[in-house]
C-alpha cells in the first residue's frame, strides 16, 4: 500500500512555504519526544502563523489607543523666534502726514528681532463617528481574537493529520518487518527444497523477487515517513536540525470513541463567532456613516508670550513679554456633501445585509460539514472493520497454506499466493485506518470539537 502521506504533505507544505522557520545554526541539535496532543501545544506556541496572529491582536489595541487619543486632549507647544534681516517695509499714504493725494512713503515698522512661546490645547467635544470608534473598540479587540483562534485550529487540523498519518505509517513499518521476516524464512525453506531436489530454480527466483518487493516497499515507506516528520516539524516550527520522535499510538478504539454524537452548536465554531463580530462591527460602521450626519463641536485654548527686541537680548529678566490667551469653540455643520453621507450609510447597510446572509450560510455548510463527516466516519469505521477482518482471514489462509507447504502438501505457488494476500488485506487495513483518522478530524472540526 502507498501510504497516503505524500497528500497531506503537499498541502501543507504549499500553505506554509512562505512561513519563517526559526532555525538556531549554533546550537546543538535536540530531541523532541511528543505525544499527539504535545505536539500540537508545541506548535501552537511556536507556529509563524499563530505568532503573527497574536501580533495581530496586539496591533489591534495599538489601533484602539489611537481611537481613544482622538477623543482625549492635543496639547502642542511652541517656540519661535524671527531675525529680520531686512525688516518689512510698509506703504503709508502721504496725505496722512500733509503730502500730495494717491502718493505714499516707505516706512518700516517693527524691530529687528522677535520671539514667542505658548501652547495650545484642542479638545474634541462632540464628533459621533468618534464615539463609535469608541464603542467598537472590543469588538475590533475579540475579531482579532477570533481570527487568532481560527489560524490556531487550521494548525491543530494539520498537526493532527499528519501526526497520525506518520502514526499509521509506523504501525505499516512494523508490519513490513514481519511479512520481510516470514519471506526471509520462506525463501530459505525454499532453497533448502530446492537443494534437496524437490523445487525448482524458479520457485526460489519467484520468493526472492517478493522479498525483495517487499523490502523495496518498506524502504519507500520509510522515506515517507522520513519526509512527513520533515513536513510536521516545518508546520510546528521545530528547527531542521533537531529530531521528532513519535511516542503516541492509534488503536480502533480510540477512534470509535465520542465522535458521534449528535448534538453540535453553530456557536462551537470560530468562524461563526467571527461572523456574529464582523455583524457587530457592521452595525457600527453604519451608525458611523448616520452620526456623521451630525454636528461636531470642539474646543481649542491658547496661551502664548511674545516680545520684540531690537537686540538679542530675549534671556534677560529687565526686558518684558507680552501675554496673549483665548479659548474658542468650533462648532461644524454639514450642509450639502453631494450625496456623500447617503452613499456611505447605504454601502454600510448592504454590506451589513451581506454579512446576515452569510451566517445562513454558514449555518448551511455547517450542516452539510457535520452531515458528510459523520458519513464518511460511519463508511470508514465499516471499512476499517471490514478490512481487519480480512486480515484475520488473510492470516488464517497463510497459516493453514504455510503448514501444508511444511509438511510437503502444498506449493510454492499457493503460499506465495497466501501471501501476497495477507500483504494486501494488511495494506488495505492501513489505508482504511488511515482515512478514519482523517473522518474523525474533519467531524470534530466541523462540529467545532477538535
Amino acid at each position: 500500500m502507498k501510504i497516503k502521506i505524500r497528500l497531506i504533505l503537499v498541502s501543507v507544505l504549499i500553505t506554509f512555504f512562505l512561513a519563517a522557520h526559526a532555525q538556531q545554526k549554533n546550537a546543538t541539535p535536540q530531541i523532541h519526544s511528543f505525544t499527539a496532543k504535545q505536539a500540537v501545544d508545541y506548535a501552537l506556541q511556536n507556529a509563524v502563523q499563530v505568532k503573527n496572529a497574536l501580533i495581530d491582536i496586539k496591533l489591534q489595541y495599538q489601533q484602539n489607543k489611537q481611537i481613544t487619543a482622538e477623543a482625549l486632549p492635543h496639547i502642542n507647544g511652541n517656540v519661535g523666534l524671527t531675525d529680520y534681516l531686512s525688516i518689512p517695509t510698509t506703504l503709508i499714504p502721504a496725505e496722512f502726514t500733509g503730502g500730495p493725494a494717491g502718493t505714499y512713503f516707505p516706512v518700516k515698522f517693527g524691530t529687528k528681532y522677535s520671539g514667542n512661546y505658548g501652547a495650545n490645547l484642542q479638545q474634541i467635544l462632540f464628533d459621533g463617528q468618534v464615539f463609535v470608534g469608541l464603542q467598537a473598540r472590543k469588538a475590533a479587540i475579540k475579531n482579532a481574537e477570533l481570527t487568532a483562534d481560527i489560524t490556531k485550529e487550521q494548525i491543530k487540523t494539520n498537526v493532527y493529520k499528519v501526526y497520525y498519518q506518520l502514526v499509521v505509517g509506523q504501525r505499516q513499518i512494523g508490519t513490513l518487518d514481519a511479512n520481510i521476516a516470514n519471506y526471509e524464512k520462506l525463501l530459505h525453506d525454499t532453497k533448502v527444497i530446492y537443494q534437496n531436489g524437490f523445487a525448482e530454480r524458479l520457485d526460489v527466483d519467484k520468493v526472492q523477487v517478493q522479498l525483495s518487493n517487499l523490502q523495496t516497499q518498506k524502504l519507500k515507506a520509510q522515506n515517507q515517513i522520513d519526509a512527513g516528520k520533515e513536513g510536521l516539524k516545518l508546520l510546528m516550527n521545530i528547527p531542521e536540525k533537531d529530531s521528532l520522535v513519535l511516542t503516541d499510538t492509534l488503536s480502533d478504539q480510540e477512534l470509535k470513541s465520542g465522535i458521534l454524537d449528535n448534538n453540535y452548536n453553530y456557536e462551537d465554531r470560530k468562524e461563526y463567532q467571527q461572523l456574529q463580530t464582523a455583524i457587530e462591527l457592521g452595525k457600527y460602521n453604519v451608525k458611523r456613516y448616520q452620526l456623521s450626519k451630525i454636528p461636531t463641536l470642539s474646543f481649542s485654548a491658547n496661551i502664548s508670550q511674545n516680545a520684540q527686541r531690537t537686540s538679542f537680548s530675549f534671556f534677560k529678566n529687565s526686558e518684558k513679554w507680552f501675554t496673549t490667551s483665548f479659548i474658542s469653540f468650533s462648532l461644524s455643520i454639514p450642509l450639502f456633501d453631494g450625496g456623500e453621507r447617503n452613499a456611505n450609510i447605504a454601502s454600510a447597510k448592504l454590506n451589513l445585509m451581506k454579512l446576515n446572509n452569510n451566517v445562513d450560510l454558514l449555518k448551511e455548510s455547517i450542516d452539510n460539514d457535520v452531515t458528510q463527516s459523520r458519513i464518511n466516519m460511519k463508511s470508514a469505521l465499516l471499512t476499517m472493520d471490514a478490512q481487519k477482518k480480512n486480515i484475520d482471514l488473510a492470516q488464517q489462509v497463510y497459516n493453514s497454506t504455510k503448514l501444508k507447504y511444511e509438511q510437503g502438501l502444498g506449493s510454492n505457488q499457493e503460499i506465495s499466493t497466501a501471501q501476497a494476500d495477507l500483504v494486501t488485506a494488511q495494506n488495505n487495513y492501513y489505508s482504511s485506518l488511515y482515512d478514519a483518522i482523517i473522518a474523525k478530524i474533519d467531524y470534530l472540526k466541523a462540529a467545532g470539537k477538535l
